[in-house]
């Protein structure tokens, strides 16, 4: 299942449409508005998702992490796709709870949301009571160890609580599709997380928060930081509404435990494989085709995760020629770069939201193959894109980033036009290999369980590789991000053509079967 950052969940031991390694009572047919409404928390979490992916890289080099190190925050993403997602899936799964299966996991990763939420967006003011500097923000630059450590905390835990309610809650809407189906339950869930991107994003790019909430600037929180926590703290509004609406509307029927189950011969219950192991065991009993679609994802998300890790940040810095550790001239234009790098994202999801309705008839027109690999050649030229309006910018090709003091505002509409550009590849990557693992699963076996988590592998490992190795890859290059986009752009044109050449030919005809398509 796809994750707002791109991540797979792996529900375990599925049986029928629920998930669920057991039947539940059939389930009492829900109308298309209850439908609606059931799947209204996947905005919730994407709004505080979309704020975390554009404002949180950036926030955290205020408070003493280094642009290098600001990389291994976000090893907490893959962490938790392998080791939160399938536990997740499995005890959601035989969980007996009277009120139901989702919705206990739903609740107790919102809640959990909501206080790593406060944890990040107070983290300075923390930091402070801890023993940080007694400066005033504006007048002091320095590392903030307390406060660094407390907001690493809380971004962890940010992290693995969004993987604990993401799983059960496209699980859940799943369990509900009943005669509509899982196809019209994705499209409601993916357009819930579409809204969460948009108003999350416009809210991250707002810039009047400390106004409209004075009592949010304190001694250690300035404007930006006060922008950060408003922010967060009306995406924990927002998301406890959403949330309400899930449970009032999402009416689950409680797991009956064991009956279903296969049987052996001495009438015990048959244990299924579950569990992270269970996905490694199974690599032998991959479909033909199987192998070549996860090395073509690989490459896909090697040379994307550059961009998602440091998008707002390469605005603030070679845009707009901030430091977010500089003088007061300095910060105030990283922060405005971050801003507006986080109205681009806006335009991104406005752009994937609408691209996202012509995937499947561009798919029927010209197979999904060759819209993979068109999608990784438009990245490949909009990553050397980035790295060449870097150069423009700058106009020093030998120097650091700081040492630029110009700016250009054709240059900023250029890039807020790349941003846009990149939802179209954003949109194919979010849907074309889901649909190829899933007819290959389909037509060549498999078992879609075990394709799709075995395709969540494909996705995690280059996630790490980016994570460790961007931030001291591009420290070796004046501290910027032009190295690790132009990396991102080779692996782009590697992928297209590994795709153009390996990838299992699908007919039309076959993608139309496995998409619904044609009825």
């Amino acid at each position: 299942m796809a994750r707002g950052d791109g991540e797979l969940e792996l529900t375990v031991g599925v049986r029928g449409a629920g998930g669920g390694g057991a039947a539940a009572d059939a389930p009492v047919p829900i109308s298309l508005g209850r439908l609606i409404l059931a799947g209204m928390v996947a905005g919730g979490v994407q709004y505080g998702w979309a704020l975390q992916l554009s404002l949180l890289t950036p926030y955290v080099q205020t408070l003493g992490l280094s642009h290098a190190l600001t990389s291994f925050m976000w090893l907490c993403g893959p962490i938790a796709g392998l080791v939160v997602q399938p536990l997740v899936g499995l005890y959601s799964d035989r969980c007996t709870s009277r009120w139901g299966r989702r919705r206990p996991f739903i609740m107790t990763g919102c809640l959990l949301i909501c206080l790593a939420v406060v944890i990040v967006g107070f983290s300075s003011d923390i930091g402070a009571a801890l023993g940080d500097t007694k400066e005033e923000c504006s007048l002091y630059h320095g590392p903030r160890w307390h406060a660094a450590i407390v907001y690493v905390l809380g971004f962890w835990l940010l992290d693995f609580s969004n993987n604990t309610v993401q799983g059960p809650a496209r699980a859940l809407m799943a369990d509900l599709s009943g005669h509509h189906g899982p196809s019209a339950a994705n499209s409601i869930f993916c357009s819930w997380m579409a809204l969460g991107n948009i108003l999350g994003y416009s809210s991250g790019s707002t810039n009047n928060w400390h106004k409209w909430f004075p009592f949010l600037k304190t001694k250690a929180c300035c404007e930006a930081c006060a922008n950060l926590k408003g922010a967060f703290l009306v995406a924990v509004v927002f998301l406890m509404f959403c949330f309400t609406i899930t449970l009032i509307f999402a009416k689950e029927v409680p797991y009956r435990g064991n009956e279903n189950l296969p049987t052996k011969a001495n009438g015990e219950v048959e244990a299924e494989p579950t569990g992270p192991l269970a996905v490694f065991k199974g690599f032998k009993n991959l479909p033909p085709g199987m192998p070549s679609v996860l090395l073509v994802t690989g490459l896909t998300w090697l040379s994307w995760f550059p961009f998602i890790l440091y998008d707002t940040d390469w605005m603030g810095r070679e845009i707009y020629h901030g430091d977010p550790k500089g003088t007061t001239t300095q910060v105030a234009a990283f922060n405005e770069g971050v801003r507006i790098g986080s109205f681009g994202l806006l335009l991104n999801s406005i752009v994937l939201g609408f691209t996202s309705f012509l995937i499947e008839p561009m798919c029927r027109k010209v197979g999904p193959r060759l819209v993979w690999v068109t999608s990784n050649l438009m990245v490949c030229v909009a990553m050397a894109a980035t790295a060449l309006i870097s150069f423009w910018s700058l106009k020093d090709y030998h120097g650091y980033v700081q040492d630029a003091i110009t700016a250009s505002s054709s240059i900023k509409a250029v890039c807020l036009v790349l941003f846009a550009f990149l939802g179209v590849p954003l949109a194919i990557l979010y849907s074309v290999p889901f649909a190829v693992t899933a007819q290959l699963a389909a037509t060549k076996g498999g078992g879609q369980g075990l394709c799709t988590g075995v395709l969540n592998i494909s996705i995690v490992i280059p996630q790490v590789i980016i994570a460790l190795g961007a931030g001291p890859w591009d420290a070796l290059f004046g501290k910027g991000n032009i190295p690790a986009f132009g990396v991102a752009s080779g692996f782009a044109l590697i992928g297209g053509i590994v795709g153009l050449f390996l990838l299992p030919k699908i007919s039309k005809r076959q993608f139309r079967a496995v998409s619904g398509g044609g009825h």
